[in-house]
């Protein structure tokens, strides 16, 4: 399809779909938004006056079967990702999926089944954003030795951290049959570390459900199974070990999200402001007597490129990165190892892909 106009449609346009799918998609040239499901056919045809999507689909079914679709853009939660995802390429479509990739690791290996039985499809996991201005200057720094060995790792993630409050509406991602075994923002983080310091051998894990019932979306009170206090600590393949704690319930005055690694030569810093903002990284070899700041050079810095990289793959221009299948379904082996450890009490050992 190297200079034919491809055709993508929407299997749920919901937030990020709207903020970031649409536009990146509508931005590469020879390609036509030509369809949307929602779960509703009323809900489809919204999207479809308010985006300029093409056609409204009553199902998501009717959509993927269409002949006239080249490429499905994946927006629903991960309850879904893995039947769409087999059925889009049972149907000769490319894939590009939110994240997390499903919601565990069997559905995952699935999905990593069917991509390799269709290699003339593209598919693509949505990754996290939090890192990409300044991570190919952090691998560059860490491969060059800037730390030398890691020996240990320390992140705090407390992305929209508040005090306890059973009257709080519940998020998707608290409700165990939409999102699964992921709990609350850990496979991301997990996925962004896997990148700079490689992936885990095994994992300790420890969690709290602090709040055990929350206002679902029909107001009535809804268990939580899934943890808002989660703490792990992990060994690396490469060696050294990870400390990571995820919260959302440590209160307004909690610190924002930090991770620190440490080297047998030196130590690097890296604090996350947001999503909008790039996150300030200082360092120090041994010797050094304080931290400075490290400036990544305009030359390494990232920017989203998702929807670029997915029609780029399909037009045989450059391979997926950011993230293919084979990382999606590790960060997928964590988050059920992390679900494993908690619940028994024990040490879980991650298979290999």
């Amino acid at each position: 399809m190297a200079n034919e106009t491809i055709k993508v449609g929407f299997v749920g346009a919901g937030a990020n779909t709207a903020l970031r799918h649409i536009p990146g998609l509508r931005a590469q040239q020879g390609v036509e938004l030509s369809g949307v499901a929602n779960r509703t056919i009323e809900s489809s045809q919204t999207a479809v006056d308010k985006f300029e999507l093409g056609e409204a689909y009553p199902t998501w079914l009717h959509l993927i079967e269409d002949p006239e679709i080249d490429a499905v853009c994946i927006g629903t939660w991960p309850y879904m990702h893995s039947t769409i995802t087999l059925a889009a390429l049972d149907n000769g479509k490319h894939v590009l999926c939110e994240a997390r990739m499903a919601m565990n690791s069997l559905e995952a290996r699935d999905m990593y089944a069917a991509s390799v039985a269709n290699p003339d499809l593209i598919t693509q996991i949505v990754p996290p954003p939090h890192l990409m201005s300044c991570e190919k200057h952090l691998m560059d720094l860490i491969a060059d030795g800037f730390i030398g060995e890691v020996v240990n790792v320390n992140i705090r993630v407390t992305d929209g951290s508040s005090y306890p409050d059973s009257d709080t509406e519940a998020h998707w991602r608290q409700m165990r049959e939409l999102s699964g075994n992921n709990v609350m923002t850990t496979g991301i983080w997990y996925e962004n570390l896997m990148r700079l310091v490689g992936t885990a051998s095994s994992v300790s894990a420890n969690a709290q459900i602090v709040v055990p019932h929350r206002r679902g979306w029909d107001g009535n009170r809804y268990p939580m199974t899934i943890p808002d206090q989660l703490d792990v600590i992990y060994s690396l393949a490469g060696g050294g070990s990870v400390n990571m704690t995820v919260t959302t319930v440590s209160g307004s005055f909690a610190p924002p999200t930090e991770i620190w690694i440490f080297g047998t030569e030196g130590t690097l810093r890296i604090e996350v402001g947001g999503l909008d903002v790039d996150p300030k990284v200082t360092g120090a070899r041994k010797g050094d007597q304080v931290m400075s700041e490290i400036v990544v050079p305009n030359e390494k810095r990232g920017s989203w490129r998702v929807e670029e990289e997915f029609i780029n793959a399909i037009r045989g221009i450059e391979p997926v990165t950011r993230s293919n299948f084979t990382d999606a379904v590790k960060y997928m082996e964590f988050t059920d190892a992390v679900q494993q450890s908690w619940q028994t009490g024990k040490r879980v050992y991650l298979p290999g892909l």
